[in-house]
Formats: C-alpha cells, sequence, structure tokens
C-alpha cells in the first residue's frame, strides 16, 4: 500500500465515518472498484489499517466536541460519586453509555460471522439502498419537534440496537442512529449530534477490541508512514464532515445522501452485471 492509497482511503474513511453513506462499505467498494489487491495480498493488513483508521475519526470526533465530552466524562464521574443523576451532562452522559450496549454485545459476539459472511460488494449495494431508502422514508414523515435532551432511556436503547445494525457494510453507523433519532421526533441537528458523540465509546470501544492483535503483531515492515498518513487525512477529513453535516442540516434533509446511496449501488451492480468487477469482491 502506498502512501497516496492510505490518503486516499483516509479521507473516505474520515467522511463516510460521519456522513450517513456508510464507512464500512467503502473501505470495501473502493479497493475493489480500483482494483487494489494489497488487503488480499495481505489479509492482516486490513485490520491493522482499519484500527488506525478509526483512531483518526477518533481524533476528529474528540476535537471537535472536545469541550463537551469533557462536561459528560465530569457528569459521569460525579454521577458515580453521587449514586444519582441529577443535571443534564450526567443523564445524557449514561443515555450514550446505554445507547453502545447492542453494538457492542452484536459484536463481539457475531465478529465471525460479520467478518467473513457480510461485506461483499453486491450485499453492500443492496443494504445501500435498502437503508436510503428508509433514510428517505423517515425524513419525509418524521416529526422532528424534539432535542437531545428530551431522549429517555427507552429511547437511547432504541437507537442503540439500530446501531447493532450498522455492523452490516453498506447500512451506515451515522445513517441508521440519525434515522433512529428523527423516529424519536428529534429535529434533524440533534439527531447528528446525538450520533457524533455516541460515536466516541463506539470508535474507542471497537479500536481497542481489534488493536490486541496489533499490538502483539506490530505493523507490517514498512507501513508505519502510510499508517500516519491514513490516520492524520482520516481526522481532517472526519473533522471537516462533523462540521459540514451540523451545518448542512440546519436547513436541510437527508435526501442527497440517500440519492448518493442509490448511484453508488447502481454503479456497483452495474460493473457486476458488466463483468468488470467480481460479485464477491476482488
Amino acid at each position: 500500500m502506498s502512501i497516496l492509497q492510505a490518503i486516499i482511503l483516509g479521507i473516505v474513511q474520515g467522511l463516510t465515518e460521519f456522513l450517513p453513506i456508510s464507512s464500512s462499505g467503502h473501505l470495501i467498494i473502493v479497493p475493489w472498484a480500483l482494483d487494489w489487491h494489497f488487503f488480499l495480498e495481505n489479509p492482516g493488513l486490513n485490520k491493522t489499517f482499519d484500527v488506525a483508521l478509526h483512531l483518526g475519526t477518533l481524533v476528529a470526533v474528540v476535537a471537535y466536541y472536545w469541550r463537551e465530552l469533557g462536561r459528560l466524562a465530569t457528569g459521569f464521574l460525579r454521577s458515580l460519586r453521587k449514586r444519582r443523576i441529577e443535571t443534564t451532562d450526567e443523564r445524557l452522559a449514561w443515555l450514550l453509555l446505554i445507547s453502545t450496549i447492542p453494538a457492542g454485545i452484536v459484536g463481539v459476539v457475531f465478529e465471525d460471522i460479520i467478518v467473513t459472511r457480510l461485506g461483499e460488494p453486491w450485499q453492500i449495494a443492496i443494504m445501500m439502498i435498502v437503508f436510503g431508502g428508509v433514510m428517505w422514508i423517515v425524513d419525509s414523515r418524521a416529526r422532528r419537534d424534539r432535542e437531545i435532551g428530551d431522549v429517555h432511556w427507552k429511547g437511547a436503547l432504541g437507537i442503540g440496537v439500530a446501531q447493532a445494525l450498522a455492523l452490516a457494510p453498506g447500512v451506515s453507523r451515522s445513517s441508521v442512529t440519525m434515522v433512529a433519532g428523527l423516529l424519536l421526533r428529534l429535529d434533524r441537528e440533534s439527531a447528528a449530534r446525538y450520533s457524533f458523540l455516541m460515536s466516541v465509546p463506539v470508535i474507542a470501544g471497537a479500536a481497542a477490541f481489534s488493536s490486541v492483535g496489533v499490538i502483539q503483531d506490530g505493523l507490517p515492515a514498512g507501513m508505519a508512514t502510510p499508517f500516519a498518513a491514513g490516520m492524520v487525512s482520516a481526522a481532517v477529513s472526519g473533522f471537516a464532515a462533523i462540521w459540514f453535516l451540523l451545518a448542512y442540516l440546519r436547513r436541510h434533509d437527508f435526501k442527497p445522501f440517500a440519492i448518493y446511496r442509490f448511484v453508488l449501488a447502481a454503479g456497483i451492480l452495474l460493473l457486476v452485471v458488466a463483468g468488470m468487477r467480481p460479485a464477491t469482491g476482488i
């Protein structure tokens, strides 16, 4: 893997982690479409590079929300010390924790199935279409008359259950959590903000879980510079994606992202049908 390829994948990861178009799906489709074989030739590289890119996006969201995350962390520790929840920050911190539980359980229990049976290009195309349609319909019909402070523990758990669906590439973690927020009648910006805040423990937990093998085996020879380049590009593009989406959703809807998903899915299926790329990956 060259430095340029690492930068491209870092930018893809940073943008698609927070825009509702599926980061895991894009990280499979981009090398597949461009006929890059390095992950196939070096299977261990895929997991280690994925950890690096996720650490980059973690830096992005922490950098954007560092003040609020500091308040939430303080509120969480304070509530533990007092053994009760009193303030808005304490309550939101616990709600975000509740939202991470379902995906954490599903990810650990079904890791092998997710890795070995999901993520084929044709499957990603179908997920793009299905959840793009769900996003379009929900966004068109949602009432959007509540803010993030109106979320209750059942709603937080519901968002967490929705997030577990995103373990299948092509679904999009940000998409399903934002859609779940809209179903709870959150306005678009509040749904996005909740999704971004809950990504911190999710990304950190996933990176920590996956980094065990990286720590044991170390980086492949000659990969330190590409890994660093990928992390930096993921952090910068991720920060830009958060800033853009929050500003965009103050006045606009999710329909352009649904349309993008439909167009991408059509392109994937066209490449498969035309025999230009295999349906089951490189």
